[in-house]
């Protein structure tokens, strides 16, 4: 188990050990740590807008888009869980080929129609495109969680007078917390790392931290210690969605459909 976590952590110590190098330094040999530590890569970050605006947009469409994901699967994992339709089957089996289709599929279509209606270069134009694959995949996770909680607790609250909005946000809802958890962390880690919707549908304003860090060639060549920081920096936000709903993930991993 060492040897193993020693092999993952080594991509992620080798990109600390190159954001905290000049370029002269990473391209002048192979050293196992800095011999002079720089900050510069950082700070250059945080202080130029064109790399932390990057960020914060990817952090606004990325919260958006989890928001609305499990704001729309709820009811819909809801209905599949509890009453059964024509065609239920159907259109649940529809949902998640909508989450196997490729991203480059829909790219165009979603360029042309954002740029009608102005939504181009917006944060909701891929909080929104990102909703076509993330919704299915949460309405998916939950119905399993909900599938799992018995009916006759629903009937009970009904018989204590308890109207449907009151008892599925106080009584349903943390019964399935482990379930909302699991469907939220798989939906903020598809969006942040998603890159081909969010270049396209994006140009200056929006503009996400995957794409900026795509431009980084100069006529002077590639700038690797600024493009090591900014990834130590992209990763932090996935850490720490992983460092705080890692209970539930082992929850779905024993209960749900993860």
């Amino acid at each position: 188990m060492t040897l193993y976590l020693l092999f993952l952590m080594l991509p992620i110590y080798w990109l600390v050990n190159m954001s905290l190098k000049t370029n002269m330094e990473i391209t002048s040999g192979l050293t196992l740590w800095p011999r002079d530590i720089t900050f510069d890569n950082y700070i250059k970050i945080f202080t130029d807008e064109s790399w932390y605006s990057g960020y914060i947009n990817s952090l606004t469409y990325v919260l958006i888009n989890t928001v609305l994901s499990i704001a729309f699967a709820l009811p819909a994992a809801y209905a599949f869980s509890r009453y059964r339709f024509l065609g239920d089957k159907h259109l649940f089996f529809w949902l998640l080929t909508n989450r196997m289709a490729p991203p480059a599929v829909f790219a165009l279509p979603f360029f042309n129609l954002y740029s009608a209606i102005g939504l181009f270069d917006t944060p909701w134009a891929v909080a929104l495109a990102h909703c076509l694959f993330n919704v299915p995949l949460a309405v998916w996770i939950l119905e399993g969680f909900m599938s799992g909680v018995p009916r006759e607790i629903d009937e009970t609250a009904a018989i204590d007078g308890y109207s449907f909005p009151r008892f599925f946000i106080k009584i349903f809802m943390p019964l399935i917390a482990s379930g909302v958890g699991v469907a939220a962390f798989f939906c903020f880690m598809f969006s942040w790392v998603e890159l081909l919707l969010a270049r396209t549908l994006t140009s200056v304003t929006a503009k996400p931290i995957a794409a900026t860090m795509t431009r980084t060639v100069s006529a002077a060549g590639m700038d690797w210690g600024l493009l090591a920081a900014a990834g130590v920096l992209t990763i932090v936000p996935g850490a720490l969605v992983i460092w705080f709903v890692r209970n539930y993930i082992a929850k779905g991993f024993a209960l749900g459909r993860v």
